[in-house]
């Protein structure tokens, strides 16, 4: 059986959406959601989906190996993040190599970097006018948005859809794409 551990930071619609597609394969398990905020809405969402889930930190995360044991105690084959907002410290990314994967809200490199998540990017995809915008799942490296792409999916814009009507397509694609995907490299396919 192959384990995947989501980090998660807000409402946790990718995290329900992800849970909801593995539900009925038997070949892989959620075992654990972990959040920064202690207030996410992404718990109530696992208290609902009756999947373990922890809250972490910042202390933990960044100055100590306390979310690092977390993880090996898990043993994840995948660390998904899944709306996860922080910048993944060194010693995660040394001891998962090529095993964390993230989805950002726009077509890298475009739209990319520190504070770069949500709203920002749309609102930004709007101020330039672009014709179309998308998804972008990516491996994580140490710097924000700059691992390697996996896969990009886009969707076409119309100049007169708002930034809300912009992120309504975004996330369309990322609840078709994104768990697929991680499917894909969970079987290294």
């Amino acid at each position: 059986m192959k384990s995947i551990v989501l980090f998660a930071s807000g409402s946790g619609s990718n995290v329900e959406n992800i849970v909801q597609y593995f539900h009925t394969n038997p070949e892989v398990s959620i075992s654990c959601v972990l959040s920064n905020k202690r207030d996410a809405k992404v718990f109530e969402r696992c208290n609902r989906l009756k999947i373990n889930a922890l809250y972490f930190n910042k202390h933990s995360f960044y100055n100590s190996d306390c979310v690092l044991n977390v993880l090996k105690s898990l043993s994840p084959d995948l660390i998904v993040l899944a709306g996860f907002l922080w910048k993944i410290p060194d010693n995660l990314i040394n001891s998962y190599p090529n095993k964390i994967i993230n989805i950002h809200p726009a077509l890298l490199p475009k739209y990319g970097g520190k504070g770069m998540y949500g709203m920002h990017v749309h609102e930004s995809v709007k101020v330039n006018n672009e014709s179309e915008t998308g998804i972008t799942i990516h491996y994580v490296n140490e710097n924000y948005d700059e691992g390697a792409i996996i896969k990009q999916a886009k969707v076409a814009l119309n100049p007169n859809d708002t930034p809300e009507m912009i992120a309504e397509k975004v996330h369309h694609l990322e609840y078709e794409h994104f768990p697929k995907v991680i499917e894909q490299v969970l079987m290294g396919k």
